[in-house]
């Protein structure tokens, strides 16, 4: 399993080619791309990979793509991000078919979908789990725990509390769009 995480505690998450230009100038290795139109990607991947930079697609948030497992094999082959995200049991399949990082993503809404996703853990086994939201330390825990996979927290992480919150409850990193948390932890501020 590929370690994205190893000395990066923290994954900006990007929506827009900007957005990523700011990435390009952080000492950070991934990023995660928040979707797009379908045309924008391989530019993007690209521009990031000219600069270092791996990114991690969101492949539900795509515009203009379908999103099941033949959309994810068009992803790993044409695209080449470094791994994908998705809550789709049947992406998670073909990305780590295809060799790329597989990021299973839970929304965490209640016990119900909380017992299902396990399930569904135990049949995908991604190489990372993201928990949405991502304040919740007990519950990133207890993910962590049961699944024995490492755990991504993402949504709803507003301030340096909520990072160190996450990562003090057993987080491997946490995804942000705020800029600010990308500086401040990018800047040696790391827990």
């Amino acid at each position: 399993m590929p370690l994205l995480t190893v000395g990066q505690s923290v994954l900006p998450a990007v929506r827009k080619q900007k957005d990523v230009e700011a990435v390009l100038a952080t000492p950070y290795t991934y990023m995660v791309l928040l979707g797009g139109h379908l045309g924008q990607l391989k530019p993007l991947v690209d521009l990031a990979g000219q600069h270092g930079k791996k990114v991690l697609l969101h492949a539900d948030l795509i515009d203009g793509l379908k999103n099941d497992e033949y959309a994810a094999e068009f992803l790993c082959q044409s695209i080449r991000p470094a791994g994908l995200i998705s809550t789709r049991s049947t992406v998670i399949g073909r990305t780590k078919k295809n060799g790329l990082i597989a990021i299973q993503r839970l929304f965490l809404i209640d016990s119900d979908a909380i017992e299902h996703s396990y399930t569904l853990l135990e049949k995908t086994q991604p190489d990372y789990i993201e928990v949405l939201p991502g304040i919740m330390p007990d519950m990133i825990r207890e993910v962590k725990e049961r699944s024995g996979i490492p755990i991504i927290a993402g949504g709803l992480i507003r301030t340096a509390g909520d990072v160190s919150n996450a990562l003090a409850a057993g987080a491997s990193a946490i995804t942000t769009s705020r800029k600010e948390l990308w500086q401040n932890f990018s800047t040696g501020n790391e827990l």
